[in-house]
């Protein structure tokens, strides 16, 4: 049996209202547990449009079909009206998440401006920005998160040791090849498991992957020995391309291929200290955070 690590990054109110009990009801037909990151404050992802002016996002957006992808009511929240607050709105979803057993995260408190400004952020406000995420998931869950994932893997030093402030058991920031420790300066922090494998937009429409060929060509990255994490979408997997999840799932029953919570990956193994980097990724615009080693590979 190969182990799927399973992330599911939950951006946006509609993606928390429609997609997540979509994705609940798809997972317990399967018997899969996997690990939600949610975001929980103002859904501000309208504002990303005007990054179209960069030709790399709009060729990104042109390829994935985004406005049927996701639909108009994503792609300018937060522009034509004030972005709703996710937790306050939709807490009832984060718990009902949780109580189907499946692992709960922090992913943000506002997606976009992470993206946008979190490697600039000055440290009192990075800070902020994460104390905000983690006492609304607490408001909503219960309980404080004990992990969390950074918004499109947008991450450095500095936001790791901001990190360390909250006590997350382990965080899954970057792009990767193996579970391991981040080294800032002397300090090792806490464990990072990284995502391994492509997510939809990246690949979807490049070099002949189409939703015919999607699922045969993914099942086909996953590497028997090796970490594999594969992170998905409620605004995609758990909305229009909810039935190619399904049909994923199921060849991985076929194939034995068990899809896991990212907990279940951390070993009782000493890691290795490794150092972060940002870097571009192919079908992504902008760097991301990546374990440096894996870009030797």
């Amino acid at each position: 049996m190969v182990e799927l690590g399973l992330r599911i990054d939950v951006d946006t109110f509609r993606g928390t209202r429609e997609g997540v009990p979509r994705l609940l009801e798809i997972l317990a037909a399967h018997g899969v547990k996997g690990t939600f990151f949610f975001s929980v404050g103002p859904d501000n992802m309208g504002r990303h449009l005007w990054r179209l002016l960069k030709p790399s996002f709009l060729a990104k957006m042109l390829r994935s079909r985004a406005a049927s992808l996701y639909g108009w009511d994503i792609l300018l929240a937060g522009t034509l009206w004030p972005g709703r607050k996710i937790a306050a709105n939709l807490g009832g979803v984060m718990r009902a998440a949780a109580d189907a057993g499946h692992e709960v995260g922090l992913h943000a408190w506002d997606h976009h401006r992470w993206q946008a400004q979190a490697l600039r952020l000055p440290a009192a406000d990075l800070e902020r920005e994460i104390a905000l995420g983690v006492a609304a998931f607490k408001s909503a869950v219960g309980r404080a998160p004990d992990c969390s994932a950074a918004a499109g893997w947008v991450c450095n030093e500095r936001v790791l040791e901001a990190k360390q402030t909250f006590g997350f058991r382990y965080n899954s920031d970057c792009r990767g090849r193996s579970v391991f420790a981040p080294a800032a300066g002397e300090r090792t922090l806490a464990p990072q498991i990284p995502t391994t494998l492509p997510t939809y937009d990246e690949v979807i429409g490049r070099n002949g992957i189409n939703d015919e060929t999607y699922n045969e060509w993914l099942l086909a990255q996953v590497r028997p020995g090796q970490l594999n994490v594969l992170a998905v979408h409620a605004e995609v997997e758990g909305r229009v391309c909810a039935p190619l999840f399904d049909q994923f799932l199921t060849a991985c029953t076929q194939r034995g291929i068990q899809p896991v919570p990212l907990k279940a990956l951390l070993g009782a193994q000493v890691l290795a200290r490794e150092a972060i980097a940002l870097a571009p990724i192919a079908g992504r615009e902008g760097d991301v955070c990546w374990q440096r080693s894996a870009l030797a590979h």
